[in-house]
């Protein structure tokens, strides 16, 4: 897999120019935590100074409270933000990591947590994140919440997310970056960031060494 690394720093100043809008039918080619096109174009950055977790607590698909430093600490984490009406980046994102993730043993697959966080908090309840989750992998934790409350949470991990809003057909859409964000489970930092262009084959690659705490 071909890799470059960059500091937080910089993908954090990256984050107000660009962004991907997810089933709007604008230009989705770019990616919120870009540095220059020839990075965009890399399906992972390796973070010489990685992303500390958010203190975030959101509402899990139960309804109940999720403290997300807690409940993943010393656990290898992907995070991603997204939302369920998306109909391209977002439900393939989390299909990719899904398939990838069954192809680890059965106590990796238990030992790795995936954190869906909605971008369009409204729409996306407890149950419909939950019903949408089911049908892609009933393990990933899926979070919604106040969306200043995500906002303010993406954009410590470089992520840049806009409020949901009709396009031109009235149709709502939710304009965020489509980064995967990757934790390891030795310092709780996230060292790794995964942009569209991820495949299959590249998390299913990547994950047995996020599960150990190494870089790909």
């Amino acid at each position: 897999m071909r890799k470059k690394t960059f500091a937080a720093a910089a993908l954090l100043a990256a984050a107000a120019l660009t962004l991907s809008a997810c089933g709007s039918g604008g230009d989705s080619d770019s990616s919120v935590a870009s540095v220059s096109q020839e990075t965009a174009q890399r399906p992972v950055t390796v973070l010489d100074q990685p992303f500390t977790k958010p203190a975030l607590v959101l509402t899990d698909t139960r309804g109940k409270p999720y403290d997300l430093r807690k409940e993943t600490a010393g656990r290898p984490t992907l995070i991603y933000f997204g939302y369920t009406n998306c109909p391209d980046v977002c439900p393939l994102t989390m299909n990719n990591i899904a398939v990838a993730k069954k192809q680890l043993p059965k106590a990796e697959q238990e030992a790795l947590r995936v954190v869906f966080v909605t971008t369009d908090p409204d729409r996306d309840t407890p149950a419909a994140l939950g019903k949408w989750l089911q049908g892609i992998d009933p393990q990933v934790v899926g979070l919604t919440g106040k969306f200043a409350t995500v906002q303010a949470a993406a954009y410590r991990l470089g992520i840049t997310v806009e409020a949901p809003h009709k396009d031109k057909n009235g149709k709502i859409v939710s304009t965020h970056g489509t980064q995967v964000v990757a934790f390891s489970p030795k310092t709780d930092a996230g060292y790794l960031l995964y942009d569209e262009s991820a495949s299959v084959d590249d998390y299913t690659k990547d994950l047995p060494k996020i599960v150990k705490g190494e870089n790909p």
